[in-house]
């Protein structure tokens, strides 16, 4: 047996996360589908790539040095893949295509179908992750596009993000919550504001609207839908901020009230990301275009 590349990306996407179930999960693949090829990746090598620890893993001396030459032959075989594909411009599989959770459940149903209707010729693999794993993705080229809440961190490889609009937040209350519009947040106290669980690139959006600091922390619950926080506002247990994108689909229930807010900064910037020198660029500026098509002229 021969070492694979798919064993070769899942371990640098462990390397990267510190973590079999985030790799995994910027994989797209189960938990125990990846633990079994990292498994066999260090029978072939003889030796422990990563030290399983209580709160992660960490690379082996072994794995830092097997890390950084699989890197080399990640990005070789990338550039390769590039060179087959980059007369056409066209991939010719699925084009990986991923969302971030705050984002996907509210856009998808307008823009996927647009995508299909302005790119007839694509067939699209479409995942949902954190900002973290989509970035992971476009890294170790297991991701081909994203889109996320921008700016980008900088690290890993350099990346084009094309601006598609600003999503504005508003403040969601129960019904019964009396709230005066358009409401500071920086007046809101800091024990009554619920948010997603760590991770999450807009609880860290949120947080920095609110300008919270020092002691004060806000609510967090383990999380992953702006939905499951929407039904505790419902049930007067706190308030929490929405993106303008998901208004419509979290804020139907009579229960809830939404807010204008006063404060500068509640916001966000959606981009469309992808990795820079790939063959795809037309074609992902194309994306954007149809995307940003999609919007309201106010968005």
């Amino acid at each position: 047996m021969t070492i694979t590349l798919r064993q070769m990306r899942y371990a640098d996407a462990v390397a990267r996360t510190g973590h079999f179930g985030r790799a995994a999960e910027a994989c797209a693949v189960s938990q125990p589908a990846l633990s079994q090829q990292i498994m066999a990746l260090e029978a072939l090598c003889g030796t422990p790539l990563f030290d399983r620890l209580k709160s992660g893993v960490q690379l082996t001396p072994f794995g830092r040095d097997f890390i950084a030459l699989a890197q080399t032959t990640l990005r070789s075989a990338e550039a390769l893949d590039a060179f087959a594909l980059g007369r056409a411009g066209r991939p010719n599989r699925h084009l990986r295509f991923g969302l971030i959770p705050t984002v996907a459940p509210y856009l998808l149903p307008a823009i996927f179908p647009a995508l299909r209707r302005e790119l007839t010729d694509i067939d699209f693999a479409v995942s949902e992750s954190r900002t973290d794993s989509l970035l992971a993705g476009l890294a170790d080229g297991s991701l081909d596009v994203a889109l996320i809440a921008t700016p980008v961190p900088e690290r890993g490889p350099r990346l084009v993000s094309v601006p598609l609009f600003l999503d504005r937040f508003v403040l969601a209350t129960s019904r019964d919550e009396a709230a005066n519009a358009p409401v500071q947040l920086t007046a809101l106290a800091p024990d009554r504001i619920l948010l997603l669980d760590e991770g999450h690139c807009f609880r860290d959006q949120a947080i920095a609207a609110c300008r919270i600091q020092g002691g004060a922390t806000p609510r967090t619950f383990a999380a992953t839908s702006l939905s499951t926080i929407v039904e505790f506002v419902a049930n007067g247990q706190g308030v929490t901020l929405l993106p303008q994108i998901a208004v419509a689909k979290e804020a139907s229930d009579s229960r809830i009230a939404v807010h204008a807010i006063a404060s500068s900064g509640a916001e966000r910037m959606l981009s469309l990301v992808w990795r820079e020198g790939t063959p795809f660029a037309a074609l992902f500026e194309r994306m954007a275009q149809t995307i940003r098509a999609t919007q309201p002229a106010t968005a």
